[in-house]
């Protein structure tokens, strides 16, 4: 298949899925994520992969959502999103179901994590089955000084624990790469040069289990963190993320982004500093 805004390639039994839109620090517009979503169909009906890679092109893995999209009304869904009904279809549609299908996906994931993997960026990384982060990793959710609830998925407190997550999600602190391993939210972490070839060769070593095998493995994990409540606590958290962004907090604050473009959410991300430098 031809793409616009990811790669797609196959070697020794992995599947390289590369987003590509490093001027924008891959950030997710609704192009990438259907082109994302094909991809790991792609993945899916070839039974000559037995391993998925998710990475990121350039100096990021990914900033999150695309809200000069949104911001823009460039959004294909932007008209649907003028109603809270059509917020809560587009939202559910391109980004609730679509991650939970990366994480229910039957073959092993990884996601190779470089600079920035932010908000929706860190989001999509966690659906992933490992992680390796490059030594240059920064992970962070600032969305929770825009009104936003953590974004779609709260994935912090099944990363981190409940009470570093709290931490983590309302001080909008920034974890670097070594912390990130000491939290467990990363496998490993390897020189940044290094981090193509490292996750490739764990790819390799995955590819080795039957197939059978690693999907009998995964469901069965996944399966108990759902009997913990994962699934469930996502779906409650969604609808919980609907009603704030309808709140008139998140409206009102949604209009002055409108009006100060991508300069107004920065300052927002920053605890409302003008000084770019703060």
């Amino acid at each position: 298949m031809a793409f616009n805004t990811i790669s797609y390639e196959t070697a020794d039994q992995v599947a390289t899925i590369t987003l590509r839109r490093p001027k924008a620090a891959n950030s997710q517009s609704t192009e990438l994520l259907e082109e994302l979503d094909a991809a790991f169909t792609v993945a899916d009906l070839d039974d000559d992969v037995r391993v998925v890679v998710l990475a990121g092109e350039g100096k990021h893995f990914s900033a999150g959502h695309d809200l000069k999209e949104i911001l823009a009304g460039n959004d294909p869904w932007s008209a649907l999103r003028e109603t809270a009904e059509g917020k809560w279809r587009h939202e559910q549609v391109m980004y609730f179901d679509k991650c939970v299908r990366i994480r229910d996906f039957r073959k092993p994931t990884i996601a190779a994590v470089q600079g920035a993997c932010a908000a929706a960026g860190l989001m999509l990384a966690c659906m992933c089955d490992l992680i390796v982060a490059a030594d240059d990793a920064r992970f962070s959710n600032p969305v929770l000084r825009m009104s936003g609830v953590g974004v779609e998925l709260l994935i912090e407190p099944w990363e981190l624990g409940p009470r570093k997550a709290k931490e983590f999600l309302l001080l909008a602190q920034t974890l670097d790469a070594t912390a990130a391993e000491r939290y467990g939210l990363v496998n490993q972490v390897v020189p940044r040069a290094d981090l193509e070839a490292a996750v490739h060769d764990m790819a390799v070593q995955i590819a080795l289990v039957p197939p059978v095998t690693a999907q009998a493995i995964k469901e069965s994990i996944n399966n108990m963190v759902d009997l913990q409540g994962q699934r469930e606590s996502w779906k409650y958290h969604f609808m919980v993320h609907q009603f704030v962004s309808n709140s008139a907090t998140a409206l009102g604050l949604m209009e002055a982004r409108k009006a100060g473009g991508m300069d107004a959410v920065k300052a927002e991300q920053r605890g409302g500093s003008e000084d770019p430098a703060q």
